[in-house]
């Protein structure tokens, strides 16, 4: 219901801008997003996933709350600014989905191959979404400030970088494509550029997000999963060293830019 109430209003914001030679469509499409903004569902998801980080669960009936995401052990507040980033106990660069279900592995006993192919929105990777909600919400209007000091970090960065330019499938696309300069659209939508900032505070720093046209929280794995989709690229696995890459890459890029997430978007 709370779907097509916001569609409605997208259809009479695009109503009023033709009915006026003052508006145009990209106008009606900011009043929209203003009108989106007003009661974000993601509030949900957050508060989901505050229950579920406190809540003793699993195998080995614990909570997450001695979970280091890299500020320490339990330390959600700017944690996501930070991430990916290098974890001496996984010897990887991880991002905070992936982070969160290695923890969910070690703390609660959770199986995390099982998680990992679990569909989106299903499971316990539903939970995921949640936790990683409640934990970016934590660093809301905080700097991004990914550490490059682990030569590990560095290699991510550089690999993201190609992987962001690299073109193929059907369509010859790369996320450079539609992401690698300045004034590209597409249905009426601007596509920052995520090569630098501001750009990149647009696009990397506002997930999660809520979609309101499939009613779904969406985390960057599913975000950069889906641009791979419409790229029509073979579907990266979920936790895999290329979208953290990709991740990394964007997230360096995005250095001084507060986060906004979790944020709405159509």
């Amino acid at each position: 219901m709370r779907t097509h109430v916001w569609l409605g209003g997208l259809a009479l914001a695009l109503a009023a801008g033709g009915a006026s030679a003052q508006k145009s469509a990209t106008q009606a499409i900011d009043e929209y997003r203003a009108m989106l903004a007003d009661g974000n569902p993601a509030d949900l998801f957050e508060a989901k996933g505050e229950s579920l980080w406190k809540q003793k669960r699993g195998p080995k009936n614990a909570s997450l709350e001695a979970c280091d995401l890299g500020k320490g052990p339990g330390v959600v507040k700017g944690a996501f600014v930070e991430l990916p980033r290098y974890f001496p106990d996984t010897g990887k660069v991880q991002d905070l989905e992936s982070r969160l279900v290695s923890c969910m592995e070690r703390l609660q006993g959770f199986n995390a191959a099982e998680i990992a192919k679990t569909p989106f929105g299903r499971g316990e990777m539903a939970n995921v979404t949640a936790l990683a909600t409640y934990v970016a919400a934590a660093s809301k209007g905080m700097p991004f400030n990914l550490p490059q000091n682990h030569a590990q970090e560095r290699d991510f960065y550089e690999a993201g970088k190609r992987l962001f330019f690299m073109r193929g499938g059907t369509h010859d696309f790369s996320c450079a494509s539609c992401h690698g300069e300045e004034g590209k659209r597409i249905r009426l939508q601007d596509l920052p550029n995520l090569t630098k900032n501001p750009g990149d505070g647009v696009g990397f720093a506002a997930w999660p997000a809520y979609r309101v046209s499939n009613g779904q929280m969406w985390g960057m794995q599913l975000r950069l999963n889906d641009c791979y989709r419409q790229q029509r690229f073979p579907y990266p696995e979920f936790g895999s060293d290329a979208l953290t890459a990709v991740s990394t890459y964007l997230g360096v890029n995005a250095k001084g830019a507060k986060s906004a997430a979790p944020t709405i978007k159509r």
